[in-house]
């Protein structure tokens, strides 16, 4: 069955991409993502996170095509029934996080993150961060190699890695999980409403340089960040029906 969206075909650098998406386009046709009504992303997770940045704000539906390694945002690889899938595709709503940085030397930054929003340190010097939760100091000193806020989509990427916890789709929460955490040693993270506001502040930031980082826009040498949901922004991701991402996330929680 040919499917009456107008379709917008993306592909990632890798020349797999390139060769799906010339036999999509050949099968499917292709329009510009300004007249599309659906937006195919073809590549890895990197590039659906890519191209769902870029179309934040044009409120299109976005379905990935599979050509890198995890795929978890992704679908798979089905040139013939594509047009099927995505006519029964059950969607997601995602919301980014939105965060401003203010630097040593007093500028600030604004960025959008879907997965994660995280702190590193710069330098083989540990950071020391001051967390903050709706204007009230909840660590006073946190020394560490890092720490994140991450979404409930972003729950299973570097947040899991971390030994964060794993966060269902719908889930009104926000996830903040330390990175090599070096005191308090025990300190495994908090889970947070949807719509708290998180402050971090760096400690003896000259001695203790410390990055920002939405997704992989990076801000160095950062005194204060801010982070917090940002509702006003809902993005629509598209995946086969039966394999959501509700069912994506149960499944990681049960390690198959």
């Amino acid at each position: 069955m040919m499917t009456n969206k107008k379709l917008s075909f993306l592909a990632g650098d890798q020349p797999e991409a390139a060769s799906t998406r010339r036999s999509l386009v050949e099968r499917y046709g292709d329009v510009s993502p300004d007249d599309a009504d659906v937006i195919v992303a073809i590549g890895g997770d990197g590039f659906m996170l890519e191209t769902l940045r870029a179309c934040m704000n044009d409120g299109k539906p976005v379905y990935g095509v599979n050509c890198g390694t995890v795929g978890f945002l992704m679908n798979p690889q089905d040139i013939d029934g594509l047009a099927d899938k995505i006519d029964a595709a059950e969607e997601a709503i995602i919301h980014p996080l939105a965060m401003e940085a203010t630097t040593k030397d007093g500028r600030t930054e604004t960025a959008r993150a879907i997965n994660e929003i995280s702190l590193f340190r710069q330098t083989r010097q540990s950071a020391q961060i001051r967390i903050k939760v709706n204007d009230k100091t909840r660590m006073d000193s946190l020394t560490c190699d890092g720490v994140l806020l991450a979404t409930p989509a972003g729950s299973t990427a570097y947040n899991l890695s971390a030994h964060g916890p794993i966060l269902p789709i719908n889930a009104q929460m926000l996830a903040l999980t330390p990175i090599s955490a070096f005191r308090p040693r025990r300190w495994r993270g908090a889970l947070l409403s949807h719509d708290a506001v998180v402050q971090f502040e760096t400690i003896n930031p000259d001695f203790r340089p410390v990055s920002a980082v939405a997704d992989n826009y990076e801000v160095r040498n950062v005194t204060r960040v801010t982070a917090r949901e940002d509702r006003s922004i809902s993005m629509s991701v598209l995946f086969d029906q039966g394999h959501s991402l509700e069912e994506r996330i149960l499944r990681e929680q049960f390690d198959y």
